[in-house]
């Protein structure tokens, strides 16, 4: 099956957002894993939210596009979220969060939804395309990592010229994490937030805690949501998807 997906001649796409924002995406993952990959332009350092499934090498290509390896500032533990945190020299997570011990993963639907504990299907195989020819999908393991530094809530990253908060917003899972910059209202919500419907039955989830971090972030002056999925969106679509889930919260 690995042998009959075309290669990918980039497997990367970058989209320059604003003068510090970058978003990075993997075209050739299906929905589910397609995460976004956020990165942020400071005066003394850059910060890299999220690094994707991992299945080829990362770090080196943003070291040569932007001059210099970020920091990595992992919102979570999932495969999508995490794959490529093993390239990383400083790794960034919140000390609740497995990034140690993270699930392996797998990128066939069956497998990673049995991993998952998810009810819908996913289809039989996640990627569209192979990073390169000899790719084999059966390898595909995410590997942990010791994070550099853990992060509480209220920590302030000071990439030097703005700074973000970050924010611990548990519930899609223990140690999830936003950050936030108050100078413009953005926040990067990972998968705190994003518009779609929301995972909150996942190894490690809590419906209780969702709804109070949910509660939480509809009283913060969030202008822009840059989310770890889909298309970003502004204040209304955030205080329509957070009513949402509150209406149909089972506590």
């Amino acid at each position: 099956m690995t042998s009959s997906l075309p290669v990918a001649p980039d497997w990367f796409r970058f989209t320059v957002v604003d003068e510090r924002t970058t978003l990075i995406d993997e075209p050739h993952v299906r929905g589910l894993l397609r995460a976004n990959l956020w990165h942020r332009r400071g005066r003394d350092r850059d910060i890299l939210v999220d690094c994707g499934l991992g299945v080829t090498a990362l770090a080196p290509l943003l070291t040569e596009r932007f001059g210099r390896e970020p920091v990595l500032v992992l919102t979570h533990a999932h495969l999508d979220h995490m794959g490529s945190a093993h390239e990383f020299g400083q790794v960034w997570a919140h000390p609740l969060e497995p990034v140690n011990d993270p699930i392996p993963g797998s990128l066939y639907g069956p497998a990673l939804a049995a991993q998952m504990g998810l009810v819908d299907p996913l289809p039989p195989v996640l990627l569209t395309a192979r990073p390169h020819g000899d790719y084999d999908l059966d390898t595909y393991r995410v590997r942990p990592v010791t994070p550099t530094r853990s992060l509480a809530d209220g920590d302030l990253l000071d990439l030097g010229g703005h700074t973000l908060t970050v924010l611990h917003l548990p519930g899609h899972s223990p140690g999830s994490i936003a950050l936030f910059d108050d100078s413009d209202g953005t926040l990067f919500s990972g998968d705190v937030v994003y518009d779609d419907v929301l995972l909150d039955c996942l190894p490690g989830s809590d419906r209780r805690r969702y709804v109070h971090s949910l509660r939480r972030l509809r009283a913060l002056p969030v202008r822009l949501v840059r989310p770890g999925h889909d298309h970003s969106f502004d204040r209304e679509r955030l205080d329509h998807l957070i009513d949402d889930y509150l209406r149909s919260a089972p506590c």
